[in-house]
């Protein structure tokens, strides 16, 4: 079989948030691909995250990667 006849139709699309989240295993232990780095934001804008629940910082991460990669 060919790469042209495989049917990727029933395959959900993987988005950047879904890598964003991603950890790497290595020998059977998770290790994190993030690295804490402090950085300073407006308390408007990281209060405004933080309202929308769960994962705030993690759509934090989104919003810079897709900055940063439309600015490469």
């Amino acid at each position: 079989m060919t790469d042209d006849e495989i049917d990727f139709s029933d395959i959900p699309e993987v988005t950047p948030e879904m890598f964003a989240r991603a950890v790497i295993f290595r020998n059977h232990k998770v290790v994190p691909r993030k690295k804490e780095f402090p950085i300073l934001l407006d308390s408007e804008v990281y209060w405004w995250y933080v309202k929308q629940g769960r994962g705030y910082d993690e759509r934090i991460h989104a919003v810079l990667r897709a900055y940063m990669e439309e600015h490469e």
